[in-house]
């Protein structure tokens, strides 16, 4: 489901893609800002996972010496 909806994006900013602006003479050249939305949304879960990434490893490390420590 995901991958149709990503392919579908995919699809639909290639096709606005090739369709030319309007001209627009130097002096009314309206400012870019860029689109970030699709890299927001690509790198978020990718951050949240770097940030605990040190926790979840201190923990396991915890765990199995609590393992260790109780015989097992």
């Amino acid at each position: 489901m995901r991958i149709s909806l990503l392919l579908s994006c995919l699809l639909l900013s290639a096709c606005t893609a090739t369709q030319e602006p309007p001209e627009t003479s130097a002096d009314q050249a309206p400012k870019k800002e860029p689109n970030t939305q699709m890299q927001d949304a690509i790198h978020a879960p990718i951050d949240k996972a770097n940030k605990v990434e040190g926790q979840v490893l201190d923990d396991a490390e915890k765990q199995k010496a609590d393992i260790e420590a109780a015989g097992g």
